[in-house]
């Protein structure tokens, strides 16, 4: 099967439409003070008839073959099947009628997403969903390469969603520090689907402006129980602070009960008071104190 090779654009520049037009009138009046001229004789009024009708057959076509480009416009402009080329300055025009035109919207469109569910790298099923800002950089590709390139656009822009998702762990897992998550690396993660779909829609003549995502959450049969799950890891996370401060604390109070000459403490006076301390620090209620009127040994 022979190979088929990408189309490229051509640049084009037709006739000025306004210079057309002021020659087509000329001949027009051109014509009609020939005719004024030699109405007397029955020759003359036959050749008349010739060129009116030749008037009447060549004006719907010539007026056919102009047309304009807006601004951030292209006609694509193809004729008996063959691609002539691609118009992109804006301006008045005109070509061969027989030429077919098709206009080509050259500005940044901005497309989102459906929000899908997927697996993400560890198995999770979350929902998932991007914004894509695009734009036509090859009029030809985009005419004559993919059928419509917006359905094709909008079809790579799931393809590529649902193959990061499944590249990614949803959060950053504590056993691998440095894997890219969706919810921790945004930044990571939207340059890596922007350089997806930038070689998936590389077929289409796309220029992708900028991809990121819109939407990232759990599924909702199991949000609930991940939600926990963030919360207790949340609770220990800051458990395991407050753990650390009062050990600093414990440590500064027995250097400073020491170097002050406060108290002498043996070993089990030492590991008492920092029972106490810990309680203090670490606990969640407000501290009950018990005065006690013996001695430890007692």
């Amino acid at each position: 099967m022979p190979t088929q090779h990408p189309s490229r654009e051509v640049v084009l520049r037709p006739f000025p439409g306004a210079a057309v037009l002021a020659g087509f009138l000329v001949l027009v009046l051109a014509l009609v003070a020939v005719i004024v001229t030699t109405a007397g004789s029955g020759q003359s009024r036959g050749l008349a008839v010739a060129f009116i009708a030749v008037l009447a057959l060549s004006f719907p076509l010539v007026v056919r073959g102009f047309f304009v480009v807006p601004p951030r416009t292209a006609q694509v402009l193809v004729l008996f099947g063959r691609y002539k080329g691609t118009v992109r300055e804006p301006g008045f025009y005109w070509t061969n009628p027989f030429a077919l035109r098709s206009a080509v919207s050259l500005k940044a469109v901005n497309m989102a997403s459906e929000r899908i569910k997927v697996n993400d790298l560890d198995g999770n099923p979350i929902e998932i969903g991007a914004v894509v800002v695009f734009r036509v950089r090859d009029t030809a590709q985009a005419s004559f390469d993919v059928e419509d390139y917006r359905a094709y656009t909008d079809v790579q822009i799931e393809t590529a969603i649902r193959k990061l998702a499944s590249s990614h762990p949803y959060d950053d897992p504590e056993d691998k520090p440095n894997v890219v998550s969706l919810r921790g690396d945004s930044d990571q993660v939207a340059v890596e689907l922007q350089h997806e779909l930038q070689e998936r829609l590389q077929r289409a003549g796309i220029e992708v402006i900028e991809a990121r995502l819109s939407h990232l959450a759990y599924a909702p049969e199991i949000a609930a129980s991940m939600l926990q799950r963030q919360q207790a890891a949340a609770i220990i996370a800051a458990r395991r602070k407050i753990v650390e401060g009062a050990v600093g604390m414990v440590e500064d109070a027995l250097d400073q009960l020491h170097q002050k000459s406060v108290v002498e403490l043996d070993d089990e006076r030492k590991a008492t008071l920092v029972g106490n301390l810990l309680v203090v620090l670490c606990g969640q209620a407000d501290a009950q104190p018990v005065i006690n009127t013996g001695t430890l040994y007692n």
